[in-house]
């Protein structure tokens, strides 16, 4: 078995090569998780199955397995910015969120979680904003009609980063309607990543957070 990993990433992109576990057997998971970590001392495994898990954490035991998330991180750095908040809809949209969160984390990145916020009870998003606004940066990770991105960008002062679930029934099933609403928003300066993209949520998100801390960017 070749693998061809890129253990130049962190230096280009300011974070190791995180390893996409579906449709790898567990020999190809387990050495790159284990090529990775060996290399950089952290890993970010996404998307692993029960087996996987296993797998990873018997070869790296000081490593966490997100059960709900089916993440695996080894390494997680002590948090130095953000913080980020991460805003979920509902609670089937925790396994869409906890993958976010342990990236945001996995960057060295405060996370500010913010659960049930969904539009049918709109108050319990308004009983939380001052400490939204508080953040650098906001994830919304909706299913159903994918409307709370609009909302919550029409509410602050931040980027606001749209994460649609695959939750819902009939046409909502499957995320396309809530991508759509969230590609169609009518709050300026709400982006949107892929449907069920935990992951590239938290990972744009932390990049913002980051710059944010820095006063020495431009």
């Amino acid at each position: 078995m070749t693998l061809n990993l890129d253990h130049d990433r962190e230096r280009r992109c300011g974070f190791p090569e995180a390893v996409y576990g579906a449709g790898k057997t567990i020999d190809e998971l387990v050495t790159a998780c284990n090529r990775l970590a060996t290399h950089h001392g952290r890993v970010l495994a996404t998307r692993c199955s029960e087996d996987g898990l296993a797998a990873l954490a018997a070869a790296l035991p000081a490593g966490t397995r997100h059960e709900r998330s089916r993440c695996f991180s080894f390494g997680t750095p002590e948090p130095t910015f953000g913080p980020v908040a991460l805003i979920s809809a509902g609670t089937s949209d925790e396994p869409v969120a906890e993958e976010c969160a342990v990236t945001l984390a996995m960057r060295g990145c405060r996370v500010e979680r913010f659960t049930d916020c969904g539009v049918a009870g709109v108050h319990r998003l308004l009983d939380r904003i001052d400490a939204i606004r508080a953040c650098r940066c906001v994830v919304v990770v909706a299913g159903m009609d994918g409307a709370l991105p609009s909302v919550v960008g029409g509410l602050v002062d931040l980027p606001v980063i749209g994460c649609p679930t695959s939750i819902g029934y009939g046409v909502a099933a499957g995320g396309k309607v809530a991508l759509g609403t969230m590609l169609a928003s009518c709050a300026a300066g709400v982006t949107v990543v892929n449907i069920d993209n935990g992951f590239g949520a938290g990972y744009a998100a932390a990049s913002i957070a980051r710059i944010a801390a820095d006063p020495a960017r431009p």
